[in-house]
């Protein structure tokens, strides 16, 4: 039986330029995953900002109605009034209004959102109203997106 071996000489050239690929091509898929991670993570409350956003924009156009929609995350609440006795109609407007607090808005910005430390069950949404130095602070629940004062 014979039995072929193989010596340095017979060794394959180590190819530099196919080691270099390989390399960039490493390096650069943990560049987009850390791309990818970060804007993951830095996007991680978009849902909630983006219904803060159309409350805001309601609010901004002076529908109260769709704005009171958007708040108990019900855009139906007329044809049930009653299930939001806790916060009626007439005392949102009287709250988010021309007399309100905000006064008449006339434009908004998402400054910002947060969960609280320990986790929780919603994400205060942070935003810049009429340009004024304090900011409006939402509370998001996560589950069903209905929005509230915010407990911070």
């Amino acid at each position: 039986m014979l039995v072929s071996a193989m010596t340095l000489i017979d060794a394959k050239q180590y190819d530099f330029a196919r080691d270099r690929r390989r390399r960039i091509q490493i390096i650069s898929i943990l560049i987009v995953i850390l791309v990818l991670g970060w804007l993951l993570w830095s996007h991680r409350n978009w849902p909630e900002e983006r219904v803060v956003s159309q409350f805001f924009d309601a609010l901004q156009k002076q529908d109260y109605e769709t704005a009171y929609g958007i708040w108990m995350h019900d855009p139906q609440w007329k044809q049930h009034p009653e299930k939001y006795s806790q916060y009626p109609f007439n005392e949102f407007r009287r709250d988010w209004g021309p007399g309100g607090e905000w006064g008449l808005i006339k434009s908004h910005k998402i400054y910002g959102s947060a969960t609280p430390k320990g986790g929780g069950s919603g994400v205060v949404v942070e935003v810049m109203v009429n340009d004024r130095a304090e900011h409006a602070r939402v509370w998001v629940q996560k589950s069903d997106k209905t929005l509230s004062f915010s407990p911070y």
